[in-house]
């Protein structure tokens, strides 16, 4: 993805003309475009590894350490639950706090079932039968957005499991749905096809081919150029080899811009020669240069997929190599605050006296039977 030369591919105004022309304009804007996303690319390939260090360094261990102090603030609540100092209306906080904080922890502990235990001791409903009731009320909703069937819940123990074959039904469904388009696209071609059907496929075959033709040409004159076996001085075959390697990769992804650039770094044309391009060639060049932009559009997207993927971010949170090191850090600071508020906590509580000051805090929504702020 690097750029081959400080050159510039571009058209310049021509003396004899004074504008553009449509086709010209084009060029220069496709040519930005690839430069725009080629730069993006660029700083993905950059920020990538600095992210990773960092959040396998830093924010890791820091989710470790928070998780730890959560999971000793649950069993330090439940042991002070029986204190003869609270009264029923803290006593009633408490369940409220600890079956919230266990409930949330239980999937992120080793020791999950003595948390799971915890939770269905402080909860109006036991944590199984409220994974099963969460497991079928998604699997409904999945069915009904999706028109499948997902089987019998009590195969099911989790909502991961259920999405996993939600995922398998749906692509199922979908390469199903393509070997059928495809049953269709046979029998459409076994058709006798009209005129105009004729007649627009032959203008297409024949505008693929000009298009074929159009890279072609570039490739053969740099390949005439460079062909190392030519060579008889040592250096420059091997100069000429690195170079060659370079054109035959552009030719093979059809990466026009690529081979162009080369050209420029090779001084095989000009500004005057890319100015004097007759329109018919730009619009097979300009074609070219689209399909590139689209792409590097996939490449972008896929790479972006992959990054939030990666790093559990949700799939509609924009992220850009701009802004995600400055999201990490901010995500640093909030859980080097969440551990410093737990282990000052932790202290604190063992005295019921702030126990007992801290839930005073506590504001409970009586619609929700929940509290309007979670700690920690």
């Amino acid at each position: 993805m690097s750029r081959t030369n400080l050159r510039s591919v571009s058209i310049g105004p021509d003396h004899d003309k004074a504008a553009l022309s449509k086709g010209q304009k084009a060029f220069n804007s496709l040519i930005r475009q690839i430069e725009k996303r080629r730069k993006q690319l660029r700083a993905w390939e950059t920020v990538t590894p600095t992210f990773q260090q960092r959040y396998v360094n830093e924010l890791l261990p820091l989710e470790r350490t928070s998780t730890t102090l959560q999971i000793r603030m649950v069993h330090l609540l439940d042991r002070a639950y029986v204190q003869k100092e609270l009264t029923k209306g803290e006593r009633r906080k408490m369940e409220i706090v600890i079956a919230n904080l266990a409930g949330d922890l239980i999937e992120e502990d080793d020791e999950g079932n003595e948390l799971k235990a915890i939770y269905d001791k402080y909860s109006p409903t036991s944590f199984d039968n409220q994974m099963a009731a969460e497991v079928n009320g998604m699997k409904s909703m999945l069915e009904t957005v999706f028109g499948v069937d997902l089987g019998d819940d009590r195969d099911l123990s989790s909502p991961e499991e259920l999405l996993q074959r939600a995922e398998a039904h749906i692509q199922q469904g979908q390469a199903e749905a393509a070997e059928k388009e495809a049953e269709q696209e046979i029998r459409r071609a076994k058709r006798k096809k009209s005129p105009k059907q004729q007649a627009a496929e032959a203008r297409a075959e024949e505008q693929q081919v000009q298009i074929s033709l159009s890279i072609r040409e570039v490739y053969r004159k740099l390949a005439s150029t460079l062909h190392p076996d030519r060579e008889t001085d040592p250096l420059e075959r091997e100069r000429k080899t690195g170079l060659m390697q370079r054109v035959n990769e552009a030719y093979h992804k059809n990466n026009l811009l690529q081979l162009l650039e080369l050209q420029l770094e090779l001084e095989h044309i000009d500004q005057r020669a890319l100015s004097s391009m007759s329109e018919e060639r730009l619009k097979h060049y300009n074609m070219i240069l689209k399909e590139q932009v689209r792409e590097l559009d996939q490449e972008i997207f896929h790479v972006e997929s992959a990054f939030r993927y990666a790093y559990g971010i949700d799939p509609f949170e924009p992220v850009s190599p701009d802004t995600v090191l400055r999201g990490l850090a901010v995500d640093l600071k909030e859980l080097r605050l969440n551990v410093r508020t737990l282990e000052q906590d932790l202290a604190a509580f063992e005295n019921i006296k702030n126990l007992k000051r801290w839930l005073k805090g506590i504001q409970l929504i009586p619609a929700a039977a929940t509290f309007d702020a979670m700690p920690f």
